[in-house]
Parts: C-alpha cells; sequence; structure tokens
C-alpha cells in the first residue's frame, strides 16, 4: 500500500522545509519514503511543490495523483486539486470553512504556541499525522531533534504547534488510508549527499566548482563535509578555471572534481581536452537540465548525454558513469574516482535534478573514509630517463609527480614519451594509439546493465535516474500481461557494440529517456549494439513516473 503527501504553496512559503519534516518524520517510523520537488526559479511567488510518498514496500517513483492535499495558499490548491486521488482529501491554510477542504489556521496555530507564525509548518505536520491516523510520537521527536540546538523554548513551542495542528482536524484521524510501518531504514538521503559522500570517502582532496543549479546541492554537500575528511572546497571564478584548476591539482597527484550543469560544461571543453592530453585523471559531476541555453534551470532532464560523450576537441578516452538511485550515486562517484587514476583519464559522472534532489530511505551509506585504490602518482621514479607518456601495450604510463626524483614534463601540444614537444608524424601516431588503447582496458571493466526481473521479449531501455520509474513500471506492465522488462545501463560510454548486441537481438526495444531523440539509443546505435527501437521521450522539464510509462506503453 502507498499513500502520496504533496505539499504545495508559494516560494517563500516553505514548502521544502515542510516537506522536510514530514519525509523525515515518516522515515524514522519505518515507512519506505519516496519525496521529490518541483520548484520554480524564482523566491518568492509561483507554485512550488514537494511531494512525500510512502509505503509499506519499498518504493521506485514518484505519482502523479495525490491522496492527501496540503495548500498553503488557494491558488495552489486550485492547480493541484485536479491531480487529487479519487476519495483524496485537501487541507487548505485558511480561515474560511465550508468547502471541500479542511480548513486549517496554520498560522495562527502556531502564533497561539509561540507567539510567531514562523512555526507554521510544524502545525501543518502535526494535522498531516493526524488524518494520516498515525500518533504525533514520531513528528515530536523530529522536531525536538531539530530544535534542540536553538533551546528547550523553541522545541517547545513547535512540540505545542505540531500538537494543535493535530487537535485542530479532530473527527478526521486516519480519513486518509496509510500504510503501517514496515520496518523500513530510518536514515534518508537525498542524491546530492549520497554522491558527496562518495566522493569524500573515495578520498577525494580537492574541489573547484562554479555554483550552478542543479550541481549545486553537490557543491553545498561537499562543502558541508570539507572538514570532517580534510578536502578543501574552493569556488572557482567561473566554469572555464575550473577544469584547469584540476588538471594543475591532477598533475600534483591530488585526487580532485568538479561540477557543473550543461551550460558550465559547455564551457569546460577545453579543460577536459586538455586532460585527456595530458592523461590526467579528473572527475567531473554533470548534473543536467532542459536545455538550451539557460533552458529551464530547475526542472529534469537526460539532453545532456550525446554532449558528453562527444565533448572536447580531438579523440581520447573518456568514461561516462549515470546512477540510477542513491546508492549507485554513492557507488558509482567512488568507481568514478577509481577509473580515473586507474586509466589516467577524465570521467564524468552524469545526473540530473530528479536525482539530486530526490530524498529516500536505505541502509545507512558508509561514512568513515575508506580511499579506494586510485593508483594514485609515484613520489618518484627511477632515474632521470622517466618518460611520463612512455608507449605501453594498456595505453597506461608510468606516473609521477613533479619534486621526487625524476624530471616530470608535460606538454598541451603533441609530445614525444618524455612530455617534450614533438611534430615528428610518427610520434603522433605512437602517442595517439597510446592514448585509445586505453579503451580496451575500459571496456573490460564495463559495467554490465541491470535487468529486470529476468529477459523478455519486450525491454525498456534505460539509464541514470529513469531507473526507479522502469522498475516499477514493468511492474504495472506485466500484471497486465506484458512480457516486458528493464535494462538498466549505469555505465553509458564507452560501449561495446559486438558485447551488447545479442541482449536486444529479437526483442522489442522501447528506449525510455528524458531527451527528445533517445540519445542513449543512438549511441548504442552508434557502437552498431542497437539497429531499430522506439522512443518514448519526455523532456517538458518532469521526471517519468511509473504511470506515465505505463500509458505510453500501452497507447
Amino acid at each position: 500500500m502507498t499513500t502520496n503527501i504533496r505539499i504545495c504553496g508559494a516560494a517563500g512559503q516553505g514548502v521544502q522545509s515542510f516537506g522536510d519534516l514530514l519525509a523525515r518524520t515518516f522515515a524514522s517510523m519505518g515507512l519506505h519514503v519516496f519525496a521529490t520537488q518541483s520548484y520554480l526559479s524564482r523566491i518568492r511567488g509561483g507554485i512550488n511543490s514537494y511531494d512525500v510518498r510512502i509505503g509499506s514496500e519499498e518504493l521506485f517513483s514518484s505519482a502523479r495523483k495525490t491522496d492527501l492535499l496540503v495548500a498553503l495558499n488557494r491558488e495552489s490548491m486550485e492547480q493541484e486539486k485536479a491531480n487529487l486521488a479519487l476519495n483524496g482529501v485537501m487541507i487548505l491554510n485558511t480561515a474560511e470553512s465550508g468547502g471541500n477542504y479542511l480548513a486549517l489556521q496554520m498560522d495562527k496555530l502556531a502564533q497561539a504556541a509561540g507567539g510567531t507564525a514562523r512555526m507554521a509548518n510544524s502545525a501543518g505536520a502535526g494535522a498531516v499525522v493526524s488524518v494520516l491516523g498515525y500518533d504525533l510520537d514520531a513528528l515530536h521527536k523530529c522536531l525536538t531533534e531539530e530544535f534542540s540546538k536553538k533551546g528547550r523554548d523553541i522545541v517547545e513551542q513547535n512540540l505545542d504547534a505540531a500538537s494543535r495542528g493535530y487537535r485542530a482536524v479532530a473527527g478526521h484521524e486516519g480519513l486518509v488510508r496509510a500504510p503501517k510501518p514496515a520496518g523500513a531504514p530510518s536514515t534518508l538521503y537525498d542524491g546530492s549527499t549520497a554522491i558527496a559522500i562518495g566522493a569524500a570517502t573515495a578520498g577525494v582532496k580537492i574541489v573547484f566548482s562554479y555554483p550552478m543549479t542543479p550541481s549545486s546541492g553537490v557543491l553545498t554537500a561537499l562543502a558541508g563535509l570539507s572538514h570532517k575528511y580534510g578536502m578543501v572546497v574552493e569556488q572557482a571564478e567561473d566554469e572555464i578555471a575550473a577544469p584547469n584548476l584540476l588538471c594543475g591539482a591532477a598533475f600534483a597527484g591530488v585526487p580532485a572534481m568538479t561540477t557543473t550543469s550543461g551550460g558550465g560544461f559547455a564551457l569546460m571543453a577545453e579543460g577536459l581536452s586538455l586532460a585527456g592530453m595530458l592523461e590526467l585523471p579528473i572527475v567531473i559531476f554533470l548534473s543536467m537540465r532542459p536545455g538550451p541555453a539557460t533552458g529551464m534551470p530547475t526542472r529534469t532532464a537526460q539532453g545532456d548525454l550525446a554532449f558528453a560523450a562527444h565533448a572536447g576537441h580531438g579523440e581520447f578516452p573518456k568514461i561516462i558513469l549515470a546512477p540510477g538511485d542513491l546508492r549507485q550515486a554513492f557507488d558509482l562517484t567512488r568507481h568514478a574516482f577509481e577509473l580515473a587514476h586507474k586509466f589516467q583519464t577524465p570521467v564524468i559522472l552524469v545526473a540530473d535534478q530528479f536525482l539530486t534532489d530526490l530524498q529516500k530511505n536505505i541502509p545507512a551509506l558508509p561514512d568513515a573514509p575508506d580511499y579506494i585504490n586510485l593508483h594514485l602518482a609515484k613520489k618518484s621514479a627511477p632515474g632521470k630517463a622517466y618518460e611520463r607518456y612512455l608507449v605501453t601495450d594498456n595505453g597506461v604510463s608510468p606516473r609521477a609527480v613533479p619534486g621526487g626524483d625524476s624530471y616530470v614534463v608535460s606538454a598541451s601540444d603533441m609530445h614525444a614519451e618524455g612530455g617534450h614537444l614533438s611534430e615528428d608524424f610518427n610520434v603522433q601516431i605512437a602517442l595517439q594509439d597510446k592514448r585509445m588503447r586505453k579503451i580496451t582496458g575500459i571496456l573490460n571493466e564495463f559495467i554490465k546493465p541491470e535487468i529486470y526481473p529476468e529477459p523478455a521479449g519486450e525491454i525498456l531501455l534505460c539509464w541514470g535516474s529513469t531507473y526507479g520509474p522502469c522498475r516499477a513500471a514493468v511492474n504495472l506492465l506485466r500484471a497486465r500481461g506484458r512480457d516486458v522488462c528493464m535494462v538498466h545501463f549505469p555505465m553509458v560510454w564507452p560501449l561495446d557494440g559486438a558485447a551488447l548486441a545479442p541482449l536486444f537481438e529479437g526483442r522489442r526495444v522501447i528506449a525510455v529517456e528524458g531527451n527528445g531523440t533517445g540519445q542513449f539509443a543512438l549511441l548504442l546505435r552508434q557502437a552498431g549494439a542497437l539497429r531499430e527501437f522506439s522512443l518514448l521521450p519526455r523532456y517538458d522539464g518532469l521526471p517519468f513516473t511509473a504511470e506515465f510509462i505505463e500509458t505510453e506503453v500501452l497507447s
């Protein structure tokens, strides 16, 4: 059983803090939580919403319909009431009763509790908990934990506000059917935090970034972890400087990364190529949003994959990883550093607003420093005959850092094995072939796609954050008798077409992508893995839901 609660109101009314409080409360109760946000690119006004979906089993997708709508103003209620489920309930922050809603004066309840309307969310949360048929214990505990640093008086006032909201809907207790606690993990993460913890525990020591929505959450989370993990997190002057600073750090042997979105990544293309020529292990986190140009900066999309795969001038190896859920966000971030250092090449970790803002309760992520084998540069190399770009069978050359026994030479121009400039055509061929031979090793470590639940005649092909909605849609479609499965790719570049082709032979492939052209399916076609596919796109700035996919497949 699942229940969807939607908080909606204007920017500045506390929609996010209200939703965060409910998500933490329900997770602490042992309910499965899947929380998502939808917000405009403005500080005040407009209509924002925050969905907290709860269930007795693990959840993988948000829902379009809502069972309990909490509107902080009338305008948001009028917009969202069309999405109210059958027998759904609305709570409106108003003194005007008599409508098809429960009237709740959240501001006045908060003022009665503490003389200020700033605790209105606590009053509203108390009402939500009551209408769902739960007791106040978990909410009171969360409020106590949240406000304990502000003093006992503030804690007591918020507890009083929550109790007043709870009592204000007396007679409507349990009006909305809600799942029973199911022993779900109490630890709640968002995607940004999972990525930041993954990078910190992997061993990143320096971060150069320029803030850009929706990647800024990862940058902020890394800054918050910097003291605990001994990281330097620095705001670069712009996105042109950031990758060049990374190259300097990596040249000195320091694990480094940057965070950005599409417009910033466009400015990083030259620095990305520099890392390719110098064979430096840099990690770029690219959080996608709808474009072109500024596009829709607070919405979600999967429109930058083709750009990322082909970014940079000239040819050089790069790796692209695309986590599908919060655990993958942690694991693949760590793996990004391992692959970057093992193959001495850039790795791009791609996600989007949907995944970075998504909150879900999962088993606790390891937060102790556990530095993976980064194949870090040696402090020195034997003798003065050291050649940084020595031609090797696997394309990976010995790596030293400046300051040791060897003289380390690097150049952005074409260079010979020793790093010195060369315009010899044979040297150009030998060094280019050496770099590209890394791809063979990278493909040997290709992360196989996940097939859920087992191979079937019809495939929902997906990558990145569409994992959860596609997985949930498969369950809906199979319940209708469709012979369908999900094939999800967490590693999307490079691709071995010959190895992947048998997966799709004789099956109908539906590419579920947050873009209008099927960019990943086209990369598979380019690699020779896929011939024909049907495209199920979404590019309105909203994330996929299981119901959306089910409807499109059946239409």
